[in-house]
């Protein structure tokens, strides 16, 4: 039986329990700039996928996605120890880490936006000195009835 509530309950806590241990315990440079931002748990509780981004230094450098990947990927076993302890499962979920692509979306994003945004106001450049083509005012006017 597949418990989604339970295996819910699980990944926010996985994801608490691992964003706590890249802070505060474990002691890798190359996870200073790590920031989980997910988890997903199988329904059977024996698979769990954290996801995370790397945000660089400043906001035009580019982050160090490799670096990172490497540093969660040796400590995926002491991730582990720490999730199975603090959780009290009986089996220990195995730990996959993927990089989320959400940052790079919202870029893409933004960027579309920006150009929508610019088409937008070459159109209205271009509307603002423009005349009809036809007759200034397209509709017929009702007709009146001279019978009076």
């Amino acid at each position: 039986m597949v418990d989604q509530a339970r295996a819910n309950r699980l990944a926010k806590r996985i994801a608490q329990i691992v964003a706590s241990a890249i802070e505060f315990e474990i002691k890798d440079p190359r996870l200073t700039r790590v920031t989980i931002t997910d988890a997903r748990v199988t329904g059977d509780l024996h698979d769990a996928t954290v996801f995370y981004t790397v945000i660089g230094e400043t906001v035009d450098a580019e982050p160090d996605a490799e670096g990172a990947a490497a540093a969660l990927a040796s400590a995926t076993g002491v991730l582990r120890t720490m999730v199975g302890q603090r959780t009290g499962v009986r089996f220990t979920p195995t730990l996959s880490f993927i990089r989320d692509a959400v940052p790079e979306g919202a870029k893409r994003f933004d960027e579309l936006l920006a150009r929508a945004r610019d088409s937008d106001a070459e159109v209205a450049r271009l509307a603002a000195g423009a005349t009809p083509a036809g007759d200034p005012d397209p509709y017929k006017a009702p007709r009146e009835d001279d019978a009076e």
